[in-house]
């Protein structure tokens, strides 16, 4: 017999059924780390997150969601944070564990979606994003926003890293229904952006991210927004 929808996250699994399977997706996305994909490429962290640190930002306890390869999360932990790095892949999980261990640092990984991960209230004092929103199904937005809000203390900050419109479409989102596709990742205006997170958050900073030859010990390309957030 068919399941009922008789609360929320019934709905959302519903809706989740319409599109691809993300575990599966990113479990094989990761297989091959000789893909030619930007972020493969380089091991050291976003422009914007070193400035972040530079410019002041001195987070204690730090989670980071759709760690990947554990660029970032590496680089937070260098710079003395404990991080908790989470991922749905277990290939990317397996990648971050292996450099970890290269650069000598201890990183609490876990295989889990943002939205199974089990955390305590007001835990962190930085929530990092780079490149999990973009690929988020639009019924899963306020669910995102709610969960970051409430793993944040009361002065916590959150920075996020998501496509413009120079990476994708800004796919309308009845249309990712519609298509059954989220079409690579919606790629998004500074416009949109800013509504979907002014209500909750204070946006501190607010740009393109600065394009940096891939030689570099540090990532950066300029079809991709970056912010930096504190819980209003």
């Amino acid at each position: 017999m068919a399941k009922e929808i008789i609360n929320n996250e019934d709905l959302y699994e519903m809706l989740d059924g319409l599109l691809r399977d993300p575990g599966a997706f990113w479990n094989e996305f990761y297989e091959d780390r000789n893909k030619k994909i930007p972020f493969f490429q380089v091991q050291g962290p976003d422009e914007n997150l070193v400035s972040y640190l530079e410019k002041g930002l001195s987070p204690k306890r730090v989670l980071e969601i759709g760690c990947g390869p554990g660029r970032n999360a590496i680089y937070l932990a260098k710079m003395g944070c404990t991080v908790d790095a989470i991922d749905i892949s277990e290939n990317a999980l397996n990648w971050a564990r292996e450099r970890a261990f290269s650069e000598k640092v201890d990183i609490n990984f876990h295989h889990a979606s943002l939205f199974d991960y089990e955390f305590k209230l007001n835990t962190y004092d930085f929530v990092y994003d780079s490149g999990m929103f973009h690929h988020l199904a639009p019924h899963r937005r306020l669910s995102y926003v709610d969960t970051i809000k409430k793993a944040l203390k009361n002065d916590g900050h959150f920075g996020l890293v998501c496509f413009n419109t120079k990476a994708a479409a800004e796919t309308a989102d009845w249309d990712v229904y519609k298509q059954g596709s989220m079409n690579g990742g919606i790629g998004y205006t500074e416009e949109r952006l800013k509504r979907l997170f002014s209500k909750d958050f204070e946006i501190k900073e607010f740009r393109e991210m600065v394009k940096i030859p891939q030689a570099n010990e540090i990532f950066g390309e300029d079809f991709l927004w970056t912010s930096l957030m504190k819980v209003k």
